[in-house]
């Protein structure tokens, strides 16, 4: 009886010993100058970021976590404040990290790892793109002067991280995190209505298809690929004549759509107003540079009688919801997408694109690259 009781035992404490076994990885270095402050490890989960574990930090500026070795690379961060260090995990037992609270986000080291090394390349240069936007952003160039730049200055980008990263080892962790990159909050890769960035997309999700088919991160970049290829694939539009129900006395055509918490709008309601129409795509590499342009002058006209009304033509609706949330305009949405009538009926055939709405609702003049829009509104106001 007593010798079945220690063979119990012997099995009990075999199963707790393999489960304590489980695959890990460590994370463990140095953060100098930080006593007294938190650091967090944090997943950069699908949806949300995962909080994963904290330490308080000492004199020393020591720290250790260990957490479950995830089936395929997956990417963590860790977090002062906030200020981050972006890092990829795939085959790796362990993350050394150095750095200092002072330039914790840019001037950190990580030992022996080809794919995080690269990833800080990558974070350099967006911020570095971040500045650079933000200098023509406050630079008072006429908007369509203004966006012309912003938009070479992240092709430039685009092109650069494209063949140095993307397209060189579409098998990497670096590159897939290439693809997530973002301004002023925006995605600079827009994996749903550039067929050229879908091209991106789909070369590393082949790539994460063949090595590793069940992981999550593999299945939601192909559904992405997927969705647009669907979406650039060019539709068979036949000749359009304009609803006459649709054109109003006003002059212009309105647009009845609904803003992110339910609400219609139509462009009809704003006379009395000088109106800024806007049709936009929030995932387009451009959305972010363009929308912090529109806030100078939104910010500048708004109590004179300036309102924004921004037609956005994303497929992907969560998204759209998310992003219109930050803004102070009227942000609707259009659910045709790209195949939006009104898109037609304004006869526009590239985005993004504007009109001015003098206050007697009449449609006054459609905004070039050259068009001085502070001059055009004050003259309208």
């Amino acid at each position: 009886m007593k010798r079945n009781a220690y063979i119990a035992a012997a099995l009990l404490l075999a199963g707790i010993t393999a489960c304590n076994n489980e695959p890990a990885f460590t994370v463990e270095g140095e953060i100098t100058d930080a006593a007294d402050k938190m650091l967090y490890l944090e997943q950069t989960g699908l949806e949300c970021i995962v909080p994963l574990d904290s330490i308080k930090l000492d004199e020393e500026g020591g720290f250790s976590f260990s957490v479950a070795r995830p089936d395929a690379p997956d990417y963590y961060r860790l977090r002062i404040d906030n200020k981050v260090i972006n890092f990829a995990v795939d085959s790796t037992e362990a993350v050394k990290v150095h750095a200092g609270l002072g330039n914790f986000a840019t001037g950190y080291e990580i030992e022996g790892s080809e794919n995080n090394t690269k990833i800080k390349e990558l974070v350099l240069l967006q911020a570095g793109l971040q500045e650079r936007v933000n200098r023509v952003a406050r630079s008072g160039l006429p908007i369509g002067i203004a966006q012309d730049s912003i938009q070479k200055i992240v092709t430039a980008y685009k092109d650069t991280v494209k063949h140095k990263y993307i397209f060189a080892g579409p098998n990497k962790s670096y590159a897939y995190f290439a693809l997530f990159q973002e301004l002023n909050g925006y995605m600079i890769f827009d994996p749903l209505t550039s067929k050229e960035d879908v091209k991106c997309f789909a070369a590393v999700a082949t790539s994460m298809n063949n090595m590793y088919p069940h992981a999550d991160r593999s299945r939601n970049l192909y559904n992405m690929v997927i969705k647009g290829m669907k979406n650039t694939r060019a539709p068979q539009v036949k000749p359009l004549e304009i609803p006459m129900d649709k054109v109003e006395e006003t002059s212009i055509i309105d647009i009845p759509l609904r803003d992110e918490n339910g609400n219609l709008h139509h462009l009809t309601d704003l006379k009395g107003k000088v109106v800024l129409i806007d049709f936009t795509v929030y995932g387009a590499s451009e959305s972010g540079a363009r929308n912090l342009l529109l806030r100078e002058v939104y910010n500048k006209y708004k109590e004179q009688g300036l309102e924004i009304y921004q037609i956005s033509l994303d497929t992907d609706e969560h998204f759209w919801k998310t992003a219109a949330d930050n803004l102070p305009w009227i942000c609707v949405r259009d659910p045709q997408g790209p195949y939006s009538t009104f898109l037609r009926l304004y006869g526009v055939s590239q985005l993004p694109a504007s009109f001015l709405v003098n206050r007697s609702n009449e449609l006054s003049l459609r905004i070039g690259a050259d068009t001085d829009l502070d001059a055009e509104i004050k003259k309208l106001l």
